[in-house]
């Protein structure tokens, strides 16, 4: 009995880290209120009235301070950055940068304290629920690193790192916990977010590029022309 107790509990924390985001001690959510740092990790549905659909909204918002960082983001099912619907612009720093709409996302999520650093990474998508019109979230849990190491300062002297690499994750064990290949450029990008001071900007979602004579498609695929185009947003304001 006490063990398919175990087992239930775990699944339940299981289903509510899949669709919360990573669950904060109290202590560490008044660490990221007082640095002014905001990050909102939460998906939801939304109805797109013209197009009779249903589609998922996220929010890329985090940044740090040099004591702590946390950011979230999203990128598609393959690890590519999506375009934003939205970019977003406000007077203070480290909150909100961008809002993206999907019928699929991965979310990545990241807390640094220190040199510490825990990562999320989960997908959802929309599901059938019963004779209901409206779709449920539908999520699951792809990666989920805790008190992972990177013995650098890339929000210091070792600021020339950034982008290129990311924190190093054991099991219980002692062993390594290696990223899928897909996530391993996102893992180092959000790596990069939650070490940059005052941040302005994305660092995951991209700007739309619409070829000339191409319908808007709110879902292609980020190209490499699109990527730099992040890459040098991030580069020239970090």
């Amino acid at each position: 009995m006490e063990s398919q107790l175990t087992t239930h509990n775990r699944r339940v924390e299981a289903e509510m880290l899949a669709r919360q985001g990573l669950r904060l001690p109290r202590i560490t959510l008044k660490c990221l209120r007082t640095a002014g740092i905001y990050c909102q990790p939460s998906v939801s549905i939304e109805h797109q009235h013209l197009a009779k659909k249903y589609v998922l909204r996220g929010v890329e918002s985090g940044g740090a301070v040099a004591e702590v960082g946390a950011y979230a983001s999203f990128v598609d099912e393959q690890g590519n950055a999506l375009p934003w619907l939205q970019r977003v612009d406000s007077i203070g720093v480290n909150g909100v940068h961008a809002i993206v709409v999907a019928s699929v996302l991965i979310r990545v999520q990241m807390l640094r304290i220190k040199r510490t650093y825990d990562l999320l990474i989960t997908r959802h998508q929309l599901a059938k629920s019963g004779n209901s019109q409206r779709p449920q979230l539908d999520s699951s849990i792809l990666f989920y690193g805790r008190r992972g190491s990177l013995e650098i300062e890339p929000w210091g002297k070792d600021i020339g790192f950034r982008g290129t690499v990311c924190p190093v994750f054991y099991t219980r064990a002692g062993e390594c916990v290696m990223l899928p290949n897909d996530l391993q450029d996102a893992a180092a990008r959000i790596t990069s977010a939650v070490c940059c001071l005052g941040c302005r900007h994305c660092h995951l979602l991209g700007p739309r590029l619409i070829a000339s004579g191409r319908t808007e498609n709110p879902n292609t695929h980020v190209t490499d022309e699109r990527r730099a185009s992040v890459d040098a947003v991030a580069g020239g304001a970090g």
